[in-house]
């Protein structure tokens, strides 16, 4: 059996810091309970799916699925967290504003440049950093925005609880979009022609619908759409053909090697605050990680554990995007993280399994939308 996440689960005003071994003991002790109840329920007479979350609950097929997969994994839901509220007038508005180079600096920057859907690629750029509307670059990696809903908190330094939250920051970033107030923002959008229709029929009732507050809500709306499930989730819903023989055995050895104590549950990753480098330092030590935000000591290196949903798709890896290789990002991450030196053959293993966490978006989610098809010049 395997001990569960030894990060803490918490806000991102709090830390979340490795636990000690007396900690992982009892951690240990309290997943092997876990493990004895999973194991005794799994094996009664129950409903095909009783929880609704579409995983098979007939014995004879989660037998086959291996006990801790079963615990620490759980396929995407249909809806994100706070899919509920949003409606199609506002996703619509969500997608034009997510394409709209008009609320940068140069008008020559949307969210679409750094989190490309365009293309059908998989919400990045795939650059180590990105160029923002001054032509600069940031000192950070530009994250997925395929499921990016599920994850707990958002950046790499977890200063962000939610979409919403999030997507108020490139706007006013002076090296991503730099526009210089909220209030410059909510200006230029009442000048392009078609915002004000699409703001009054995403928030009717309204008697001046375009604020900042409404601009990050229905981007936010329309990134809850960006739900690209894989064959991980057949599998993980009873559909063990989903995954090949040899992935099956890169999900193995990715248990064994302990990597789920962070990649895990929906995401496979996203939900904590890890130090990088817990026994072995990244050679890159220039940025500080939630230091620079809270600027505590104990959280110097404290970075989000990203997702590996499309890992394989989204190079180049780590905050500084100073990875090319997804093997060697997981030979460092053994070695830093977990001090295991894997083999060759161990890091293929994993990397095959990785594959099958590929999954794609609505197909529409790269059509730039007709409101904001005009491109600005500067």
């Amino acid at each position: 059996m395997y001990g569960v996440n030894s990060a803490r689960l918490l806000s991102p005003g709090r830390l979340a810091l490795p636990a000690s071994r007396r900690l992982k003991g009892a951690v240990l002790l309290f997943s092997l309970l876990a493990a004895g109840l999973t194991a005794f329920t799994s094996n009664a007479a129950q409903p095909s799916d009783p929880d609704g979350d579409g995983v098979s609950s007939d014995p004879a097929t989660r037998q086959q699925i291996p006990l801790a997969v079963r615990i620490f994994f759980k396929p995407l839901p249909d809806m994100m967290p706070g899919g509920e509220n949003d409606t199609p007038e506002m996703i619509t508005l969500g997608r034009s504003l997510f394409f709209e180079r008009g609320i940068s600096l140069a008008k020559s920057q949307s969210c679409n440049d750094c989190h490309r859907l365009d293309e059908q690629r998989p919400g990045v750029d795939n650059l180590p950093t990105s160029p923002g509307a001054k032509g600069i670059s940031g000192t950070r990696n530009s994250p997925t925005v395929l499921n990016a809903g599920f994850q707990s908190i958002q950046f790499w330094d977890g200063r962000a609880a939610d979409l919403v939250e999030q997507a108020k920051g490139p706007l006013l970033n002076p090296i991503e979009m730099a526009m210089r107030t909220e209030q410059d923002v909510v200006d230029q959008l009442h000048n392009t022609e078609g915002y004000l229709a699409l703001f009054e029929r995403a928030f009717p009732g309204r008697s001046d619908p375009i604020t900042f507050d409404n601009v990050a809500r229905a981007i936010a709306a329309f990134q809850r759409t960006l739900i690209a499930p894989s064959r991980f989730d057949r599998y993980l819903k009873g559909d063990t053909a989903a995954l090949t023989t040899k992935e099956k055995r890169g999900l193995d050895r990715l248990v064994h090697a302990h990597c789920i104590q962070c990649h895990n549950s929906v995401p496979v990753g996203g939900r904590y605050l890890e130090k990088l480098g817990v026994y072995h330092p990244y050679e890159n030590q220039s940025d500080a990680g939630r230091f620079e935000v809270t600027g505590k000591e104990d959280d110097r290196l404290i970075f989000k554990v990203p997702m590996l949903r499309n890992v394989t798709r989204t190079a180049p890896y780590f905050h500084d995007g100073g990875v090319a290789d997804l093997r060697e990002a997981v030979r460092l991450m053994a070695w830093m993280q977990l001090d295991l030196e894997l083999n060759p053959t161990e890091i293929d293993e994993i990397v095959r399994f990785l594959h099958a966490l590929e999954g794609n978006p609505p197909i529409d989610a790269g059509e730039r939308p007709a409101a904001s098809a005009k491109e600005h010049q500067p």
